[in-house]
């Protein structure tokens, strides 16, 4: 009877541990599944940088087919340089943004870290962008700097679908998806303008409609 009830409570000090592990076990994933469900539904950060550089890069556009159309009085060395200082207001509003951000602090979700890291990847990719075809005019010439400058519209579209399906996916966002559709499909319809003035006027209503606009909403939806 001593070597029975000896071993039962073995038995019951042994099991003791597995069960509590079990028990934690579930307690994490409950714990992991709310926060992802929370992450979801929090509202994106950074969403004043898409709005900026919506109406930054946008304006720019516009500008640069007043330029081409010659509604704007410019040299032939100066028809480019909307596009610089766009970039370096760009540049300006993003290191402030990040700060301001920074200072504000507060959860950071999964979703939003991810976001953050591809817009943020997306952003220095233009630039290389931008960066590459500052080479290409310089070895190929003014023609080949036109060209490369055709098709970097489509290109940062591309960029831009792919940054709205990143965060459609970690936000669990349908108009989000939209988005991300809507930026891939203006790129091959901006391709199909090049060698037009227009081709810039409709790249400024993309950046406008599919960046500014979204960023604002995002903001307003942040806000409440």
């Amino acid at each position: 009877m001593l070597e029975e009830s000896t071993g039962d409570r073995r038995l019951q000090k042994d099991a003791t541990p597995m069960t509590e592990n079990i028990e934690d076990s579930a307690a994490d994933i409950a714990w992991m599944r709310r926060l992802a469900e929370e992450g979801a539904d929090a509202p994106m950060q950074g969403a004043s940088i898409l709005m900026s550089a919506g109406l930054i890069y946008g304006a720019a556009s516009l500008f640069y087919w007043a330029q081409i159309e010659r509604l704007v009085p410019i040299d032939r060395f100066g028809i480019g340089m909307g596009w610089l200082v766009a970039t370096g207001l760009f540049l300006l509003t993003l290191f402030i943004t990040l700060n301001r951000l920074k200072r504000e602090g507060g959860v950071v979700t999964a979703g939003n870290r991810a976001s953050g890291t591809v817009w943020s990847s997306m952003g220095w990719g233009i630039f290389a962008l931008f960066l590459s075809m500052a080479v290409t005019g310089w070895r190929t010439g003014e023609q080949g700097a036109l060209v490369a400058l055709s098709l970097s519209s489509s290109i940062i579209m591309v960029f831009y679908g792919i940054g709205w399906a990143v965060s459609a996916a970690m936000h669990r966002s349908r108009p989000m998806g939209i988005l991300a559709i809507a930026s891939f499909a203006s790129a091959p319809l901006l391709a199909s303008l090049t060698g037009r003035a227009d081709q810039y006027l409709a790249y400024a209503a993309a950046l406008f409609l599919l960046m500014a606009l979204p960023g604002f909403l995002l903001m307003r939806a942040a806000r409440r």
